[in-house]
Order: C-alpha cells, then sequence, then structure tokens
C-alpha cells in the first residue's frame, strides 16, 4: 500500500472504531451515575444511634439561581472541651449522584465547630447536616433548598 490508500484506510478505521465506541461511553456514563441513597448511607454513619434535632445549625439560601457553588455554613453548639465536642460534621443531600457532599473531622482543639464552603447542588433538594458528639450522639438539621440552574447532572 502506499501512503495516501493507507491514510485512508487508518481514518476509515479510526472512524468506525469511535462510531463503535460511542454507545459503550454513553452507557458508561448512565452506569456511573448510581441513584442517590442518602437513607442507607445515613444509616451506615449512625448505626443503631437516634439521630437528634437541634444543637446544629445549617445555613444556606433558600433560592439560589445556579447550583454550582452554593454558599454553605455549618455550627454546631459545644463548648468544644476534651469531655465535650464535636467529632465530625457531615452534609449530605438527595439528589446529588453521591449523597455524602462532604464530611469535617474536628477535635477540642478546634475551638469552635464552625465551618463554610460552597457546594454543588444537582437539583432543588433537601440538605442534610449531622453532627458525631464525643459521647457518641447524633444531632441534625436539613433545609430545602431551590435551585434554578442546577449543577451535577451531564446531558449526554
Amino acid at each position: 500500500m502506499t501512503a495516501g490508500p493507507r491514510r485512508r484506510f487508518l481514518a476509515a478505521a479510526g472512524g468506525l472504531a469511535a462510531v463503535a465506541a460511542w454507545p459503550l461511553t454513553a452507557a458508561a456514563q448512565l452506569n456511573r451515575t448510581l441513584p442517590n441513597n442518602m437513607p442507607q448511607v445515613i444509616a451506615r454513619l449512625v448505626g443503631q444511634s437516634k439521630v437528634n434535632p437541634g444543637r446544629i445549625k445549617l445555613s444556606l439560601p433558600p433560592l439560589v439561581e445556579n447550583g454550582h457553588l452554593v454558599p454553605l455554613s455549618v455550627t454546631v453548639d459545644s463548648p468544644m472541651t476534651e469531655a465535650d465536642h464535636v467529632k465530625a460534621i457531615h452534609v449530605f443531600t438527595d439528589k446529588n449522584p453521591l449523597p455524602e457532599v462532604l464530611s469535617f473531622y474536628l477535635g477540642p482543639r478546634a475551638g469552635r465547630a464552625n465551618l463554610s464552603t460552597r457546594v454543588r447542588l444537582a437539583d432543588s433538594e433537601t440538605v442534610v447536616a449531622i453532627a458525631q458528639m464525643s459521647d457518641g450522639s447524633f444531632w441534625s438539621e436539613s433545609v430545602h433548598v431551590v435551585v434554578t440552574t442546577a449543577a451535577c447532572l451531564e446531558e449526554l
């Protein structure tokens, strides 16, 4: 074969390979987006412990235009002493592809159980914050946020 027909053959073979692989990549994308299982993930975290309302303040705007960078702050009422402190703060959402958005681990030397960050929200959804205390108790608060332009979702 000469260089011209060889190049045409390789281009045609590459085009056929790309066309044949496209349905596989689309199927892989669909398989990668698992259904959100927030209740099961929270149950694995807390085990048999009861999750109590209170002691934690979750702040998000009730309406956001864009779900890509939503400001979030969490404050837990705790003296942050060796005997009584926040061990961890977990934040979950019920519509993101992965329900556990973030986890912060703290100790008595943190001084305050107060954090601020930005998160991505897939759609209008409920955000749940759970504080794990040093005595083994769990405290929570949830907030519903309306998102006009969703994040975390990709069109094929």
